[in-house]
């Protein structure tokens, strides 16, 4: 049974006037990105990656365009030692990338760390301990005094031991579950710190935030750091940095609002990958900055390949609905949702504007490496007329009447809707092929031949049916008009032609082909369809006039 009684609020509110934020409406700039997917993201895996694969996410991450990565905690297992002396080894290090190495407040673990670094071209020691009230408290039972003392002999242990190994090294501090820490002590934790390492213009060393578990509603988090932006030591000379995780589900939120309340950098990973709910997902956070025209300057213009290599190495699973990425996230199956979008990209396109504003759109997905056909028009039984008939026409570049259109949607609901599943490009494709396009029905046209006398245009044509040829001869105000009579004539059936369009298909060159589209009337109003193609324009109306009188007769579409 569930009992709300036992939980209250296990965090600590600023004072008012640190709500600075709340009057800024939009991320400027991007952050400096530091990915832990090494790290957070690798020790929150069923089955960790090997080095193999290690060495292949490093390689994904370096394409993104990752300047700041953590590489993992060295000193705690041989396998975090071996991957960072892999990459060292063997040059695999960019100059102008840093890698991160976590380690405790522990003097032989700060040590094995710089051991693991040496020969890095730069390396960022990223030390840490838990000054929160529950960790005082029930894990290591000291006062505020022996907690902050733990930091500073930190502090000065990699102070000391950077003066002593060759390297570039800059300096990470993070006053652990900051977010259960009453906000006055983690500042006079991390300025004790600060006092130490002496941040410069030549040194400038991190303060990072960690949400090590989320415990109140973003703006909350907002505020605390906005308290440390405002009061922290040296902070020209401090990098604010920002280590969300997912536990409420607004790791997004968290850190866009605290990026308003000052901070500098990010500490995330791709997709949101970490321990339980995860940490803050850098690709939703740099996609958001980009649908406001902020260059996030991480490159996720090949998203279909991150899932891949990121499904591949860690042998997760990018959900469907994952923000952005996910294979889903464009999909419209509702009928008025695609009918929508369709009249929005036609908009774009006809007006050739380059501003992005299609209706349930927010980014191109053409931008990331996603396509209008398989990722955005979705056909089930849900769908609509406009968007089938807009998947058909940008696809494959079939430009159906609107009342065809519908005719044609129905068809294509009614399957998806029998067969209890979406229907693919292709055979949407394939279903307008085998229900309208150049059907061989009973009756042929062998040979034709026009002449014009007045207004009139005659023709003379030639019928097959069964293997017997008949030559008809008619007339009509029009050449389709002509060939129209004469099927009348040849099989005495009444019925109206009702509706005509012809265009040419694009994107075939010299050969250019038309397509043409006819609605036959019956006596009882039903209308029955049929296309054509067909080099020559007169033939691709004629067979687009025997594909509908074929369904008029036998009943089909």
């Amino acid at each position: 049974m569930m009992d709300a009684s036992k939980y209250g609020i296990g965090y600590f509110p600023v004072p008012p006037e640190y709500n600075g934020w709340a009057a800024r409406d939009h991320i400027e700039k991007p952050p400096v990105w530091c990915s832990v997917d090494m790290r957070d993201g690798n020790q929150s895996l069923v089955i960790p990656m090997s080095l193999e694969e290690k060495l292949e996410y490093f390689k994904v991450l370096l394409e993104v365009g990752f300047k700041e990565i953590e590489v993992g905690f060295p000193a705690a297992s041989e396998t975090e030692y071996e991957f960072l002396r892999t990459l060292i080894d063997n040059n695999m290090i960019p100059e102008d990338v840093t890698v991160q190495v976590l380690t405790q407040c522990r003097e032989h673990i700060i040590r094995k760390t710089f051991d693991a670094c040496h020969g890095a071209p730069n390396a960022i020691i990223h030390f840490y301990n838990s000054v929160s009230v529950a960790q005082r408290e029930q894990v290591f039972k000291k006062s505020k005094e022996e907690i902050k003392q733990i930091a500073v002999e930190g502090a000065k242990l990699v102070k000391r031991l950077a003066a002593e190994y060759e390297g570039n090294f800059r300096f990470e501090y993070s006053p652990e579950s900051f977010t259960g820490t009453e906000p006055e002590y983690a500042l006079e934790v991390c300025n004790a710190v600060l006092d130490v390492l002496e941040p410069s213009e030549t040194n400038n060393v991190i303060i990072n935030l960690p949400v090590t578990v989320e415990l109140s509603l973003p703006h909350v988090y907002a505020s605390q750091v906005e308290f440390m932006h405002k009061n922290l030591k040296y902070r020209e000379f401090v990098t604010l940095s920002l280590h969300p995780h997912n536990d409420r589900g607004t790791g997004v939120a968290d850190t866009e609002l605290a990026l308003l309340a000052g901070a500098d950098r990010v500490e995330g990973t791709l997709f949101g990958n970490g321990e339980r709910t995860g940490n803050v997902d850098i690709i939703t956070l740099a996609m958001n900055m980009y649908s406001h025209g902020v260059d996030p300057g991480l490159d996720f213009s090949n998203m279909p390949y991150l899932v891949e290599k990121y499904e591949k190495c860690t042998r997760m699973q990018v959900y469907d609905r994952a923000p952005y990425a996910g294979a889903l996230v464009f999909a419209a199956f509702s009928g008025s949702h695609q009918d929508a979008i369709a009249k929005g990209m036609k908009h774009r396109q006809k007006k050739k504007l380059h501003r992005w504003n299609v209706p349930y759109i927010p980014i191109d997905p053409h931008d990331i490496g996603r396509t209008y056909d398989s990722d955005v028009i979705r056909v089930n039984s849900q769908s609509g007329k406009g968007g089938i008939g807009y998947l058909l026409e940008q696809t494959f570049g079939y430009n159906l009447p609107p009342k065809m259109r519908e005719h044609f949607s129905y068809l294509c609901k009614g399957i998806s809707d029998h067969e209890h599943r979406e229907l693919k490009a292709d055979e949407v494709l394939s279903i307008f092929e085998s229900s309208y396009l150049n059907i061989k029905g009973d009756i042929t046209v062998t040979d034709f031949d026009f002449m014009r006398e007045n207004d009139a245009v005659k023709i003379n044509i030639t019928f097959m049916k069964d293997g017997e040829e008949t030559e008809m001869e008619a007339e009509g105000n029009g050449s389709l008009s002509a060939v129209n009579n004469a099927l009348k004539a040849y099989t005495g059936e009444e019925y109206t032609l009702q509706v005509f369009t012809q265009h040419s298909m694009q994107g075939q060159g010299s050969r250019s082909v038309a397509a043409s589209y006819i609605g036959l009337q019956r006596g009882d109003g039903e209308l029955f369809w049929g296309a054509g193609t067909d080099t020559d324009v007169i033939r691709a109306s004629t067979n687009a006039l025997l594909s509908a009188f074929h369904n008029m007769i036998n009943g089909g579409n």
